[in-house]
């Protein structure tokens, strides 16, 4: 990179715009009544290289412009993302693309169909994370290092030129007692905690440096929440995940890689009883009728941890940890997991009995169970009789085109094709059996599917969370808000004062609050008799 040496000997970066050592102007000719005092004049890496492929890419990353799009996108696309529900949120048991058509109709299938239905952890929202926090590094890099480089570097002693063209600017003839006043400006200036440095009789107080650092404190924060953001995608570090688990169920709970088990053993309701409580829920009850008001609800779990490495075809050794009740706000807490109770479903069907029997003589041949969750294909009753089943419809309804079909893998209106098989039809008869409805599918057969009984058992929804990014979270947001404070409550103030033949010199700059440093100044000023600062950009304007 090129270097561009100063009258006064200092070597500056190529595109300086002001030496960062006296304020000369790099360029020969300049019009402009006031300095550009932005990163105090200093060399930009965008700004001033535009050549390689490196150089373009740094550039675009480091525009505020590009930026704020990207910003702008990423709530577009969060935004959508909360139009319908998450598929974190629909139960594990039920075909995504059917459950969005359903509910939602053409919107929600194209919902789905746009992969809008796992948006968060889409590899595109993913990028749009991460061209963020390239955004926020480089564009902070691109602004911080010069102006590090250039507060670091400033002198005491700035040109005549450069003082005379700041915004705030006095000049004071010399009287007999300047000394003198000199030296109560510099009492009054230090007592206002401004830190003064002196070289050859000239001055330089400067106070609140560290606020120009709030800017590149916020993008600190905002990059290490982005990170904690980001780290949710790693495997491990990030668990939201539903279980829905029946009464006397063992399932393995999700987002553990199998270590952790969970058994179900009992799901319990309490409601509230008009007859059992005090006159105040009186009213409320009669209106929602007695023993329709949920008081409590419960799942009496025990959690076993997996021994030894789980083996594909074989059941794994569970060793019991604990014994836990998990009711609402109060989720069982293990090894970082937390397991929450959010829902409940009472009277699930699981088990229905249907004896095989002969249509005119009501003869029994055996009777059959089938495990709505898991039905075998085949049932032997011995003696040449068997069922089989050659379709399963757990939610059963007629499609468009009228043929059966299934909404869901719930068995909310289970529905089956049967095969029953005797010695005198060994290929079968057919019959199509569904809750109150039983169709047969050839008029001569001779054996029939006759319901008995069903059991149910009651359905508990548990949310399974793991989160070991909230630290990372948490500091980004501190380190956010400590930047926001040190930027907006303070402002860096620096007072130059220097000699020039028969005067003296002020100018004083700061990056905001012009009023502020004004009236403090020029309040220090007039105690002393020295000329008062003037806001050259106000008298501008009126010439």
């Amino acid at each position: 990179m090129e270097r561009v040496k100063c009258d006064c000997g200092h070597v500056n970066p190529h595109g300086t715009i002001l030496c960062e050592s006296c304020g000369k102007h790099m360029s020969g000719n300049f019009s402009e009544k006031s300095v550009d005092m932005r990163y105090e004049g200093s060399a930009r890496r965008s700004q001033t290289y535009n050549k390689t492929p490196l150089d373009k890419v740094w550039n675009f990353f480091s525009s505020v412009k590009v930026g704020i799009w990207i910003i702008v996108l990423i709530l577009i696309a969060s935004a959508i993302g909360t139009i319908f529900p998450q598929q974190m949120y629909i139960p594990s048991n039920v075909a995504h693309e059917q459950f969005y058509r359903d509910q939602y109709g053409f919107f929600g299938q194209v919902f789905y169909q746009l992969g809008f239905n796992n948006l968060y952890g889409s590899w595109w929202y993913f990028l749009l994370l991460a061209a963020l926090g390239i955004s926020l590094v480089t564009a902070s890099l691109d602004r911080v290092i010069p102006l590090y480089r250039a507060l670091k570097n400033q002198g005491i002693t700035r040109r005549e030129s450069f003082m005379r063209r700041q915004r705030l600017f006095g000049e004071s003839r010399v009287k007999e007692d300047l000394d003198e006043q000199i030296v109560s400006v510099i009492s009054k200036l230090k007592k206002r905690r401004y830190c003064v440095r002196e070289e050859n009789g000239n001055f330089l107080a400067e106070k609140n440096r560290f606020s120009r650092w709030g800017p590149y404190v916020n993008h600190v924060g905002l990059i290490i929440f982005l990170i904690g953001g980001m780290l949710r995608f790693i495997p491990g570090m990030y668990v939201d995940e539903m279980l829905w688990i029946r009464d006397g169920e063992t399932s393995v709970i999700p987002g553990t890689n199998g270590k952790y088990y969970i058994r179900s053993d009992k799901f319990m309701m309490e409601t509230y009883q008009k007859d059992q409580e005090n006159q105040v829920f009186a009213n409320t009850l009669s209106r929602v009728g007695d023993g329709n008001m949920v008081k409590n609800y419960q799942t009496n779990v025990t959690l076993y941890e997996r021994k030894g490495e789980s083996i594909l075809g074989e059941t794994p050794e569970l060793v019991k940890v604990k014994d836990e009740q998990i009711k609402v706000n109060q989720p069982l807490f293990h090894d970082s997991y937390a397991v929450y109770q959010v829902s409940y479903k009472l009277n699930e069907l699981n088990k229905m009995a249907f004896r095989l029997v002969d249509k005119e003589t009501e003869e029994s041949f055996g009777q059959i169970k089938i495990d709505l969750l898991n039905p075998e294909k085949e049932y032997d009753l011995g003696k040449g009789y068997k069922v089989e089943i050659l379709e399963y419809f757990p939610n059963f309804y007629f499609d468009r085109q009228g043929q059966p079909a299934t909404q869901s893998q719930v068995p909310d209106n289970p529905a089956f094709v049967f095969n029953m098989i005797s010695p005198e039809h060994p290929d079968g008869e057919r019959s199509f059996v569904a809750i109150q409805r039983t169709m047969e599918l050839s008029e001569d057969n001779q054996l029939n599917m006759k319901f008995e009984n069903a059991e149910m058992k009651n359905v508990s929804a548990l949310t399974v969370r793991k989160d070991n990014t909230l630290w990372f979270l948490g500091l980004g947001g501190a380190i956010f808000m400590i930047g926001v404070i040190q930027g907006m409550y303070w402002n860096h103030r620096r007072i130059w004062i220097r000699r020039s033949n028969d005067a003296l010199l002020i100018a004083g700059h700061t990056n905001k609050n012009w009023y502020g440093i004004g009236n403090e100044i020029n309040h220090i000023l007039k105690a002393t008799g020295l000329q008062e600062l003037t806001d050259q950009t106000n008298q501008d304007k009126r010439n």
